[in-house]
């Protein structure tokens, strides 16, 4: 994951009111499906393609908000669909952010929609084709295996909850265990433990782990305790954290860590000035380098 030289994964979370003005629109009606969107749900999927053209060379990824478009109704699935189709074709991965997580059978429904679709005596449904998917491991390991069985099956990869960027991780995730360590640490642990048969070449794992960037002091521990899981770093800009801050991270290399933001990638031009998609594209390409000299000097 280490494609343009980059770590910077955009975070697409559109909402139907802070849009970027007059955004360029492509494809038009001729998009098949999407020309019966409606014209809201047709404004978020120009935001977010112009959003992704504006700032693709900067990235190695997406990480697109599943409520941001579940929210748009029946439109919204067109939508996001849509919006994987074209972030692939701009050469990035695609993460779809769900954080999902339920028992074995939903959780076996939920795998199929994110990753490689369902075969039943009805026919094919298709899944999104997620390159990753983040899944919430708080219900335990039978919760979680399907959805790193569905992510084999196609290639992908999942990354599980470990220490989020919230304010009230603080709540559940740093509690301490009667075993010992934290809440926190033992999911670290199951990671470890989960992505150990799928570490590749490089000595990374498709079991990675989200690890807030709000909170970099827990990041020397987690890497002691996941050493082969590559870290999804959200909480970057507006949320407070910073890329300087995330050194262990990159300790496996330069695609252990994958830095994500969104709304100050998006909203860049509100802070800055200058047009929405300059403002963008400046955000992430300073984004990137700081990313990218950080990873480069700890690999040194």
């Amino acid at each position: 994951m280490t494609q343009r030289g980059s770590q910077l994964v955009l975070g697409v979370d559109p909402d139907p009111a802070a849009l970027w003005p007059a955004p360029v629109r492509e494809g038009g009606d001729q998009d098949g499906d999407l020309a019966a969107i409606g014209t809201g749900a047709r404004a978020v999927l120009d935001h977010c393609r112009a959003l992704i053209e504006a700032t693709a060379e900067a990235c190695v990824a997406v990480k697109l908000q599943l409520a941001s478009f579940e929210a748009l109704g029946a439109a919204g699935r067109l939508v996001l669909d849509a919006v994987a189709a074209y972030a692939r074709g701009a050469g990035l991965l695609v993460i779809a952010d769900g954080k999902r997580g339920d028992i074995d059978v939903s959780a076996r429904a939920y795998a199929s929609a994110l990753f490689g679709g369902l075969d039943s005596p009805l026919g094919r449904f298709e899944g999104l084709g997620a390159d990753a998917a983040t899944v919430n491991p708080l219900m335990g390991r039978d919760a979680i295996e399907p959805f790193i069985a569905a992510a084999r099956r196609e290639g992908a990869g999942v990354f599980l909850l470990v220490r989020t960027s919230n304010p009230g991780a603080a709540d559940v995730e740093d509690l301490a265990l009667a075993a010992g360590g934290a809440v926190w640490e033992r999911l670290a642990a199951l990671v470890a433990e989960l992505g150990e048969a799928g570490i590749g070449e490089a000595g990374l794992s498709d079991v990675g782990a989200v690890m807030g960037a709000t909170a970099p002091a827990h990041l020397l521990r987690a890497r002691e305790l996941m050493p082969g899981a590559v870290f999804l770093l959200p909480g970057i800009g507006a949320q407070g954290g910073a890329v300087e801050d995330l050194a262990p991270a990159f300790q496996p290399g330069a695609a252990g860590g994958l830095v994500t933001a969104s709304r100050s990638i998006a909203g860049a031009h509100r802070l800055h000035g200058g047009s929405p998609a300059q403002a963008a594209r400046a955000e992430a390409e300073r984004l990137r380098a700081a990313a990218w000299t950080l990873s480069r000097r700890v690999a040194a």
